[in-house]
């Protein structure tokens, strides 16, 4: 089991808080998926949680036991960074045993536990050859390969995927989601600015805003119910479209807020403005209206948008969208 329990944790360097009261309860076996704008803290709770950065008060516990003061080797932890930070002057075999050999590992199991981790990421026939002749999406999973042989309680992931281009990064998050099927008792936490890896990876999303949790819960609770404004505009992309002003008041409100694949286009809507911009992207499209808000309101549309710069359109909420935020005005 790798249960992960933090409690009141608090990271300060001098007078400066980072991470302020984060309590989180982590179960064996969860995904979980650290997000936040950057400088939020995700990273720095990450790093907490392996050890190289010290807690400057609370509890951290794995399977029970509180780690506060337990070196990084000795927390069962294994960590996959940004960069890949491979030797280049080993094979993929040594690179993924070195940790191992360093323990006095006895050869066959040490030679098992590579192979093993290397069928499980597809890089058998690759273990002879060095980084400098794999891929990046190869020598990303020789790193996680890394961490595998070492069987830890928790992987730690630090934005593991942002070096790699669209194709790569898409093809990665299939093959962890796949690592997580074969590892059903390992915790994994995975730190991530990047909206489709959180809510196509996590069990569960921690929202991160100024080194305080804002909301955790399952992708879908997240994107269906957030529990604040910042919560709403965040998760989900594009972001929710927010109205203020006269624009809410049509709803008793002070703020609405509305998906953009939420609302329809008609000739007079419940808000009426004019196009400024449409991306068509294929199967989809977002058209940017100008109703005279702070922000273009996005509409999302299926198929093809024929729409043009300066053409008036009405658009309207749906009567019973799944997700809306509204503010109530003050009595």
């Amino acid at each position: 089991m790798s249960d992960l329990k933090i409690t009141n944790l608090y990271k300060r360097y001098g007078s400066v808080e980072i991470l302020k009261d984060v309590n989180l309860d982590i179960k064996s076996g969860e995904f979980i998926v650290f997000v936040g704008p950057s400088g939020c803290g995700k990273s720095t709770l990450l790093r907490c949680i392996s050890g190289l950065e010290n807690i400057s008060s609370g509890t951290l516990e794995i399977d029970g036991r509180v780690v506060n003061d337990v070196a990084p080797s000795k927390r069962g932890i294994a960590m996959v960074f940004q960069s890949y930070a491979l030797y280049p002057h080993m094979t993929v075999y040594d690179n993924m045993a070195y940790a191992l050999r360093l323990q006095n590992t006895p050869k066959a199991e040490l030679d098992q536990k590579v192979r093993a981790a290397a069928e499980k990421l597809q890089l058998t026939k690759y273990l002879e050859r060095l980084p400098k002749a794999l891929s990046g999406g190869q020598r990303q999973r020789v790193a996680i390969g890394r961490a595998i042989v070492r069987d830890p309680k928790v992987f730690l992931f630090d934005e593991p995927l942002s070096n790699l281009d669209a194709a790569l990064r898409v093809q990665m998050r299939m093959e962890i989601g796949q690592l997580k099927d074969h590892l059903p008792n390992t915790t994994m936490v995975y730190v991530t600015h990047d909206q489709v890896e959180a809510m196509t990876m996590a069990d569960r999303i921690v929202v991160l805003k100024d080194g305080v949790v804002q909301q955790v819960g399952s992708p879908m609770e997240l994107y269906e119910h957030p529990q604040s404004l910042f919560v709403a505009q965040f998760i989900g992309s594009p972001k929710m479209n927010f109205f203020t002003g006269e624009n809410a008041a049509k709803f008793q409100a002070t703020t609405v807020g509305v998906r953009p694949e939420h609302l329809d286009i008609a000739p007079q809507g419940t808000w009426n403005g004019k196009v400024v911009y449409s991306e068509n992207l294929g199967s989809d499209s977002y058209v940017y209206v100008d109703i005279g808000a702070d922000d273009p309101i996005i509409v999302r549309q299926p198929g093809k948008a024929t729409y043009h710069a300066g053409d008036t359109l009405g658009i309207s909420p749906r009567a019973t969208p799944s997700c809306a935020l509204t503010r109530p005005a003050s009595r």
